[in-house]
């Protein structure tokens, strides 16, 4: 589960017919994760972060109030620049630590390509934080972004929530040279990285008892509706989640409930035959050798790795 969509920031209908045209065409069809997400599923990933069976952000949660006072006393940062940053709830740790730990005038940016939800966060934060200078930035991180100039040094890179387990590795690789490209002598890169272990526990995670990781998968369906005019009908797919042992990694999955021709303005008519899916999501798990190649091959090394058996947060430095 990733990063946010949002109505004012929603690429052009263009862009979207282009993503579903190169997607629906694979063989096994597959849509980016990022059309999860309006206001609709911003709330349901909230309430998702919430469930008993979702352990991640409350291990996530409890690893950055142990540590984070003194990762961030030991670098003082002048900035925070965080990828993906959502509702910003885990971020409040870090910026009471920088806020404790900086001088006035330290920095905040959020990148988040929902710039509804993300200038709605950036409103509340700038009112709880007024020392701090809120600069939120839409922005499909994916894509590559530049920071806003004038960010005082140095600068910790953040990117929580285990978002880069939704990256195929070659990708992950791809995504953190972005970051080591935008950082400076000095920087650091905080990350949170779910870890493999039973995957009954893991599959329990996206298969929730109150189907509310189900109805955040069909949300995909009603913004793809919204953004392309597609035609796609959600009560004829239902949700699936599955660890692939093999590929150490959750698969989300939309399977059409039977025989069904989806309608995509300017590409033409899609059929789904019964049982056949929209791979909607992969959700990578790790452990410490994989994380460490991913750094490594991206100009990183890991500086500092804590772990309570089930997930980790590490500091990594320009190699």
């Amino acid at each position: 589960m990733t990063d946010t969509l949002g109505p004012s920031a929603a690429p052009a209908a263009a862009a979207v017919l282009a993503d579903l045209r190169e997607g629906l065409s694979r063989a096994q069809k597959e849509l980016p994760p990022k059309y999860f997400y309006d206001a609709r599923g911003s709330a349901l990933f909230e309430a998702i972060t919430r469930l008993p069976e979702y352990y991640l952000t409350r291990a996530e949660r409890a690893l950055l109030e142990r540590w984070m006072p003194e990762w961030i006393g030991e670098l003082r940062p002048g900035a925070l620049v965080e990828l993906g940053a959502g509702s910003a709830e885990k971020t409040r740790i870090l910026l009471d630590a920088i806020t404790a730990s900086s001088a006035d005038g330290a920095a905040y940016v959020p990148v988040d390509v929902s710039a509804e939800f993300l200038d709605e966060t950036a409103v509340r934060l700038a009112a709880e934080y007024p020392a701090l200078d809120v600069v939120p930035l839409a922005s499909d991180f994916t894509a590559g972004f530049d920071l806003p100039a004038g960010l005082p040094r140095p600068v910790l890179h953040a990117f929580l929530g285990s978002t880069i387990g939704n990256f195929a590795p070659e990708e992950a690789v791809a995504l953190l040279r972005g970051v080591r490209g935008r950082m400076g002598e000095g920087d650091r890169f905080l990350m949170g990285v779910d870890l493999r272990k039973d995957p009954a526990v893991i599959e329990a995670a996206y298969n929730d008892a109150q189907g509310i990781t189900a109805e955040f998968n069909l949300n995909m369906l009603r913004v793809l509706n919204a953004a392309a005019g597609t035609d796609f009908d959600p009560g004829r797919f239902e949700h699936r989640a599955f660890y692939d042992t093999a590929e150490h990694r959750i698969e989300m999955h939309l399977v059409s409930r039977a025989g069904q021709a989806v309608t995509v303005p300017g590409v033409g008519v899609v059929p789904f035959r019964a049982g056949e899916t929209i791979r909607t999501e992969i959700s990578c798990k790790h452990d410490r050798a994989s994380v460490e190649a991913m750094l490594a091959a991206a100009g990183m090394r890991g500086a500092r790795w804590e772990t309570d058996g089930r997930f980790a947060i590490l500091l990594a430095t320009p190699a």
